[in-house]
């Protein structure tokens, strides 16, 4: 995630009204930076700009969600997918987990909630991730650190025998 506070949120939602009403309740949530597109096709001519998670409509005219999901997964696999959609359908939802989607969210009275919910479990497992290649990197050059010491010692005792002498002679 490019921003870990403030990431770049794709919505792709052919339904002009309910393409506001989510980005409205994503800004309540502030989460700002948010662009909309109301096909597949507008939203894969528009993915170098690298989002970090996009809200997609199973259906819609043209390319279906599974294809833009598809697409996306090849060229930046570590942006995540929600499926917002009124396709009320187990298999669809499954098959969409399948090819990497983070989750399926049917729209209903609690769809909103439970998208800024998802969005925030994705916001701090990415915070998560981060945090722990910090840690590896931090361990990693501590080890490195003791091994260049020991080395260090090492040699002075080989070549100075008499002035770094671990036995004291």
């Amino acid at each position: 995630m490019e921003n870990k506070k403030y990431p770049l949120i794709f919505v792709v939602e052919d339904n002009s009204v309910y393409n506001k009403l989510i980005v409205s309740h994503l800004h309540s949530h502030k989460l700002t930076r948010v662009e909309t597109f109301a096909s597949g096709e507008e939203c894969l001519k528009n993915l170098q700009l690298k989002p970090d998670i996009i809200i997609q409509d199973y259906l819609l005219e043209g390319i279906n969600g599974l294809d833009v999901l598809k697409a996306t997964k090849k060229r930046f696999p570590s942006t995540e997918f929600i499926f917002l959609s009124g396709q009320d359908s187990i298999e669809v939802a499954i098959n969409s987990m399948k090819y990497g989607a983070y989750d399926y969210i049917v729209k209903d009275q609690f769809a909103l909630k439970k998208l800024t919910d998802k969005i925030k479990r994705i916001m701090i497992t990415q915070e998560l991730i981060t945090n722990n290649k910090r840690y590896k990197m931090g361990i990693t050059l501590f080890i490195l650190a003791l091994a260049a010491i020991a080395l260090v010692i090492i040699s002075l005792t080989i070549f100075f025998p008499k002035t770094f002498s671990i036995l004291g002679n």
